[in-house]
């Protein structure tokens, strides 16, 4: 009997591969039309790359999306290629430390939380924006640019789910039971927010708008997967679940109020509105029980935590602030038009 292991078939069912944004990201692509294995040039580093650049984020995000769906005609041998992993383990590397230097010195997970649980009066993010005077043309643009993020929303979340134990999986496991719809297909929230962009003429597919998303919008679907990946990063994964599921409610109470003054359809409406009440209940469990079981059982982990919800919070105010740079002068935040 042959020990020899059968050649992968190239995997045929996700998106085709999105055009290059530099040498990084060149480097990668190009890899990843070849057999796996095929060695990268070693000239190729990211040691003087932009840690939030368009090169390395798309670099880093076709490396990433090898663990979900990856790309049309991919050689499935990709995802665990050793040299690939080297050039992607020094691009994280770049990237995990301009996170840790911009969220400022270390602190405890309560203070990082109680500084997002109460709104700001005087807030001016893209939900306060889009609720007040977003015209449909920008909330289409808001759709596309989060497609990357909402279509799999949940999935790098359920990756802490093993590195958990006792409450803090239970809950855990609740919250994301709800994510992916309650035993419903039809109410998987990745689901709701294709029917929102549907209502709104925009394309469905997993992954169509990534060569028009900015960096910026890469580099916020990209620290999930980061922390995701990172069984060391379980305690920064629990935290940007914690930041996300606190800040949702009132901002999808703003976009819901937004898309109902512009005359979007009712799915676009009700993505919305379902997360009003929805994450509101999240939040609580997800701060009581999630947070509060990790850190009954792992300690150590709470700077870590407090770490992931104040990445988080950067990482989706340099989106806001490019969203709405681009927007108050009356152009598009997207590399290329819809």
């Amino acid at each position: 009997m042959s020990t020899t292991a059968p050649a992968a078939r190239d995997h045929t069912t996700g998106p085709a591969l999105p055009r290059s944004r530099g040498e990084l990201s060149r480097t990668v692509r190009q890899a990843l039309t070849r057999p796996a294995g095929t060695p990268l040039p070693q000239r190729v580093t990211a040691a003087h790359a932009d840690p939030y650049g368009d090169d390395l984020q798309l670099a880093l995000y076709l490396c990433y999306e090898l663990h979900y769906r990856s790309f049309v005609g991919v050689d499935p041998g990709w995802e665990w290629e050793s040299g690939l992993l080297r050039l992607r383990a020094e691009m994280e590397h770049s990237f995990l430390s301009a996170l840790r230097a911009d969220s400022g010195p270390p602190r405890k997970a309560a203070e990082a939380l109680a500084d997002i649980l109460v709104e700001p009066v005087d807030g001016d993010g893209p939900s306060h924006f889009l609720k007040e005077r977003g015209e449909l043309w920008q909330f289409r643009e808001y759709a596309a640019q989060r497609s990357l993020y909402h279509l799999k929303e949940a999935d790098p979340h359920a990756w802490v789910i093993p590195r958990l134990t006792g409450r803090a999986k239970a809950a855990m496991v609740a919250v994301e039971y709800d994510e992916f719809g309650a035993g419903r297909p039809e109410r998987i929230h990745a689901r709701l927010f294709a029917d929102l962009m549907a209502d709104l003429g925009l394309d469905t597919a997993y992954g169509r708008y990534v060569d028009t998303a900015a960096a910026e919008m890469l580099t916020s679907v990209n620290l999930m997967s980061l922390f995701g990946l990172h069984r060391a990063l379980r305690g920064a994964l629990v935290g940007h679940f914690a930041a996300v599921e606190t800040t949702s409610s009132p901002g999808s109470r703003r976009l819901a109020h937004g898309l109902r003054r512009v005359g979007a359809g009712p799915a676009a409406v009700h993505f919305y509105a379902e997360h009003v009440e929805a994450d509101a209940v999240h939040e609580q469990i997800v701060r009581r029980d999630v947070v509060g079981g990790l850190l009954e059982t792992e300690p150590f982990l709470d700077e870590d935590i407090a770490f992931g919800v104040d990445a988080t919070e950067g990482t989706e105010t340099r989106l806001g602030n490019h969203l709405l740079t681009a927007w108050r002068d009356g152009r598009t935040s997207l590399r290329t038009p819809l």
